[in-house]
């Protein structure tokens, strides 16, 4: 069998190419035959396209890009149309002022009441510091206030007590003087009688000194109260103002130094936006002008906002290079801030760190184009 098949491949292979039979493939499209079922099979490489079907290909697909970048022009044209005379604009993120909550006094913390991304009041506590110690020493003070009132009426009674031995001191006197006069006494007595009246006086004098004593040692003590009162008071955090937590620092347990950071929170009525303008923009912009700022997150809405600062003293964009080539870089941080009636509720909307674009009234007698000013009165 192996002969027969020999004997059909020389025949084929001596097949002259003039005869009916198809010829034979060409040397640079066979590859490597593989066996199939324990016979091999030859395959073909894979034809190459044609020179004008791969120019149709790129053609189209530079059709396709030029659509779509045109496509994306035009929205982003109807989305920002062009603005009037008189508004300048710049990007920016917005940000909103940060608070560190700190310890007033080195201690440990003993509770923590607050986690990253919640929402605080202002007052509302947010940790407390282990304040043993500065209980076992304000019942001391107290203790110690309770012994300087008793003091302080012991003081007052032995006053009352010194009146008593002023007045009888008195009676005597003026009975040995009257008895002096008729003959019935001597001036030895008399003498007697008053150096007893100048020292019960003198005792009642030295009573009242006491009682003024007795008192400041009460309000000292007093005063003390009040101080361990207050750093307990200090040691239990609360929130400052309005916000959210960003940051929590510390955890229970941990031993912090005065001024230790707890958390750091952020001010949510007070959001704003820095943008750069160049001088001839920068300085027409007012204290107090109308602002828009519109973030990326979204579109539609124009948030009303205040300019709240201008920078005096320009800087280089974005690096600071002392040539004369980038001295047209100078330009002026301002700042824009969001209404705080508008932020109520809204807090959860407007994060910090969005990005989005500053829209200013540079002239006063500009005028709001519709989709900045219509989108502000809708909100």
């Amino acid at each position: 069998m192996n002969e027969n098949r020999k004997a059909d491949d020389d025949t084929t292979m001596q097949r002259p190419i003039g005869s009916g039979e198809p010829p034979p493939t060409m040397l640079h499209e066979i590859v490597p035959a593989r066996e199939v079922g324990g016979l091999p099979v030859v395959q073909t490489a894979a034809k190459r396209l044609p020179r004008r079907v791969w120019w149709l290909r790129v053609v189209l697909a530079l059709v396709v890009l030029a659509g779509a970048v045109g496509g994306g022009y035009f929205w982003w044209q109807r989305l920002h149309p062009p603005l009037p005379p008189g508004i300048a604009f710049g990007n920016g993120r917005l940000e909103a002022d940060e608070i560190n909550i700190d310890t007033k006094y080195a201690a440990r913390i003993g509770e923590i009441l607050a986690d990253e991304g919640d929402l605080v009041k202002a007052g509302q506590v947010v940790a407390r510091m282990d304040t043993r110690d500065l209980a076992a020493s304000l019942k001391k003070a107290q203790a110690q206030v309770s012994q300087a009132q008793r003091a302080v009426d012991e003081a007052n009674a032995n006053v009352v007590q010194q009146n008593t031995q002023v007045l009888l001191a008195q009676q005597e006197y003026d009975r040995a003087t009257a008895l002096l006069k008729k003959g019935f006494q001597t001036q030895e007595v008399v003498d007697q009688r008053q150096q007893q009246l100048n020292g019960a006086i003198a005792a009642l004098d030295a009573a009242n000194a006491r009682v003024t004593e007795f008192e400041h040692a009460l309000d000292a003590a007093t005063h003390d109260v009040e101080l361990y009162n207050v750093e307990i008071n200090d040691d239990t955090l609360v929130a400052p103002v309005d916000g959210r937590i960003q940051y929590r620092i510390a955890n229970v347990g941990e031993v912090l130094p005065a001024g230790g950071h707890v958390f750091a929170m952020l001010n949510t009525s007070y959001v704003y936006m820095d943008l750069y303008l160049p001088t001839e923009q920068a300085g027409k912009v007012r204290y107090g002008a109308d602002a828009r700022i519109v973030v990326d997150a979204y579109p539609k809405v124009a948030i009303p906002a205040k300019v709240m600062f201008i920078a005096t003293q320009a800087q280089f964009t974005p690096k600071t290079v002392e040539t004369q080539t980038e001295r047209d870089k100078l330009m002026f941080r301002v700042r824009v801030r969001i209404d705080p009636d508008w932020l109520r509720g809204r807090v959860d909307a407007v994060s910090s760190g969005l990005p989005g674009v500053s829209y200013i009234l540079a002239d006063a007698a500009a005028k709001w184009p519709d989709w900045l000013q219509a989108a502000a009165a809708a909100q």
